[in-house]
């Protein structure tokens, strides 16, 4: 009995965590001050998109579109969500079971009219362990990429010690929604 009051004790104790952690900004300071150092307006508002519930099964970001006025920034979708990690001492990042505490950060991408890659930028970090991930200098390496290949650490991918698995998370997450992203506008 003692047991299972301890278990059911840490089970709520883990879903009171998972519920507590803040949601998504949808609307980023560093991405405002990324348009008003680009272009000097800092109101540039977002417009999420829309396929016809295709993106209902995104349980962790929105895709938005970018006014005609931006295009001369250069960008036209911008993808806004989070990336799941495994605390130190390890998780399955693919099992979504209560129990299993995980870690995360938010990022967005920018991307140009034919959905590549322009931008990534880690906005919130929340992770314990692999801060490496959130170098503008490693980032850098995803522009261009437009989904038409896959991104393999340590291949095309440079891998980070001491961050291997927010690595593995974050081009996952990358390589997945501009494939999405990909499929969505070429239909």
């Amino acid at each position: 009995m003692k047991k299972l009051i301890s278990t059911i004790g840490l089970f709520l104790l883990i879903n009171a965590y998972l519920s507590s952690q803040v949601s998504i900004d949808f609307c980023p300071k560093a991405l405002t001050n990324e348009f008003k150092k680009i272009s000097g307006d800092h109101k540039i508002e977002l417009k999420e998109l829309s396929f016809n519930n295709s993106l209902s099964n995104l349980k962790m970001g929105k895709f938005f579109y970018l006014p005609e006025s931006c295009m001369v920034l250069g960008f036209k979708y911008v993808y806004i969500g989070r990336v799941q990690t495994c605390r130190a001492g390890g998780c399955s990042l693919y099992n979504d079971s209560p129990d299993q505490a995980k870690e995360f950060f938010d990022y967005y991408i920018l991307y140009n009219e034919q959905a590549t890659v322009q931008k990534i930028k880690v906005f919130n970090y929340q992770s314990s362990h692999g801060q490496e991930v959130t170098a503008s200098s490693w980032l850098k390496q995803f522009k261009t990429y437009d989904g038409h290949n896959s991104l393999v650490v340590g291949k095309n991918i440079d891998a980070l010690s001491g961050a291997t698995i927010s690595v593995d998370a974050t081009v996952t997450d990358i390589e997945d929604k501009t494939k999405l992203l990909q499929k969505l506008l070429n239909g």
